[in-house]
């Protein structure tokens, strides 16, 4: 629960609806090639999150609460980077983006063709690049 859920109406809470989406965790090295590989087939998306930053945690709620991509559209990997800072740089390295959190990457045929960073991350925009 966050600070600002204290002042929302239980019709409130119940009125937001959380999408799952189908994370797909982040959590070895290896990873990275293998996502590589499934971006030739389809998109895939790289969520980098802080478990310690209030606005990464806002950022990712939100993204949650939008979602709406069909499965088949884009294979979405979650990254907690506090736990996986390495993998977060190897991210950052593979492909040439300054690391941030909140972070998210589109990884399509190998490149990286969209990356943002806080406020600014966009479903929208993701889905243009789809």
């Amino acid at each position: 629960m966050g600070f600002l859920d204290r002042f929302k109406s239980q019709r409130d809470i119940v009125k937001e609806e959380i999408k799952e989406v189908p994370w797909v965790q982040l959590e070895r090295m290896e990873q990275i090639e293998e996502l590589i590989e499934i971006s030739k087939a389809v998109p895939v998306l790289i969520f980098k999150h802080s478990t310690s930053c209030g606005i990464s945690r806002m950022v990712l709620k939100e993204f949650e609460t939008d979602y709406d991509i069909e499965e088949k559209q884009l294979e979405p990997f979650f990254l907690d980077l506090k736990r996986y800072r390495d993998i977060s740089q190897a991210i950052a390295n593979q492909f040439e983006v300054t690391h941030e959190s909140p972070q998210v990457l589109l990884i399509k045929n190998g490149n990286s063709v969209y990356n943002s960073s806080h406020g600014a991350i966009s479903l929208e925009a993701i889905k243009k690049k789809i």
